[in-house]
């Protein structure tokens, strides 16, 4: 690993590319385009045109018939509600004690420039590639809108660089958020039985649902959850709220169709909007290619959804995998970082993975 590859790192976390800003997200694909283009000149770059959710591809000019190693990362992250709370700046991207310092350093820019390195050092005539998506975090909607280009590649394998602590892990439950709205009537709050509280009624629907909803068990994945992560309702205290909304956070092992009638079932519930419909990953750990990753193989799935949610439905049954550097418990929370060690590790095992890859 070299010192570049830890200042690219470095100036990836001080770059705030949170989800639904495409502009600071389609800035650092930029970045990295030139930094590989200056490194391995003969790569191929497509650019994807959708101005919200912007993503790009590198490939070497191998044979395009041969199956392509597909490395596929994520440049948005979460955004920082309390800067306050951390105890470092959360974009400085400071290096201390052997960690890169900084939000998105685990969650995954540490995976992006591991990938980019191994690409960057790649044998021109070795059929790999590198998607940089945006918007991951919400729903992977820059995957989706990279899902043609992707599906117009002779994929073999593919390696989403999330954080596992350079563990493969072989899939992970899909999500289905939902907002689920009630509607009430509006009235004056000292007169409260002249209308009719949207917002009651939506408790009564959140009362019944952990034991209403029709959840499935897999062996792998487990066993399907929900979150109600956002409760909103009414406009002032003393007036009868006449509209509610949750947004429902689940987290599925297979076709979310049984859940999402479970919703529009209730008869408190006046609509339901799909918000991410994504499905479960999963890879047998029988695997033949699997077999010869330089990694041990877990034995339990990701806690989290990711972009193979997408591509997985666009290569053609090819083995995906999630694999990459970062410590998934600090994912998302304050005071989040990277081991360089484990960065060094994943470069290293990503160039190996692609010098033996055949097509």
């Amino acid at each position: 690993m070299t010192p570049d590859t830890v200042g690219l790192l470095q100036e990836l976390v001080r770059r705030r590319t949170v989800s639904g800003d495409p502009a600071p997200q389609r800035d650092v694909l930029g970045l990295l385009t030139e930094v590989l283009r200056e490194r391995a000149p003969h790569l191929q770059v497509t650019e994807g045109r959708d101005p919200d959710h912007p993503w790009t591809l590198l490939r070497t000019p191998a044979d395009p018939a041969r199956r392509v190693l597909l490395l596929a990362c994520h440049v948005d992250t979460v955004p920082v509600p309390d800067a306050g709370a951390w105890e470092r700046d959360p974009f400085g991207g400071d290096l201390d004690g052997g960690r890169v310092w900084g939000r998105g350093g685990s969650d995954m820019k540490a995976g992006v420039v591991a990938a980019a390195a191994a690409l960057a050092a790649a044998d021109p005539g070795t059929p790999a590639a590198l998607l940089l998506t945006s918007d991951e975090e919400i729903g992977s909607k820059g995957a989706a809108a990279a899902a043609g280009a992707v599906s117009g590649l002779p994929v073999g394998a593919v390696v989403v660089p999330e954080a596992t602590g350079n563990q493969v892990v072989l899939g992970h439950k899909g999500a289905l958020w939902l907002a689920v709205r009630t509607a009430g009537r509006a009235a004056h709050g000292s007169t409260p039985e002249r209308g009719h509280n949207a917002v009651l009624d939506l408790a009564a629907v959140l009362g019944r649902a952990a034991a209403g909803l029709p959840f499935r068990t897999d062996p792998f994945l487990g066993t399907e959850t929900w979150n109600p992560g956002v409760v909103s309702g009414g406009t002032v205290p003393n007036v009868v709220p006449d509209r509610a909304e949750v947004v429902v956070d689940m987290r599925t092992v297979a076709d979310g169709g049984d859940l999402l009638r479970w919703w529009r079932q209730q008869p408190e519930v006046a609509d339901v909007e799909v918000r991410v419909d994504l499905p479960p990953v999963g890879t047998p750990a029988d695997d033949a290619w699997v077999a010869t990753l330089p990694a041990p193989v877990l034995p339990t799935p990701a806690t989290y959804f990711t972009d193979a949610s997408v591509l997985g439905q666009v290569v053609g049954g090819a083995p995906v995998v999630v694999w990459g550097p970062g410590t998934p418990a600090v994912m998302h929370a304050v005071d989040e970082y990277v081991e360089l060690a484990e960065l060094e590790q994943a470069a290293a095992a990503f160039t190996g993975v692609l010098s033996r890859w055949g097509g």
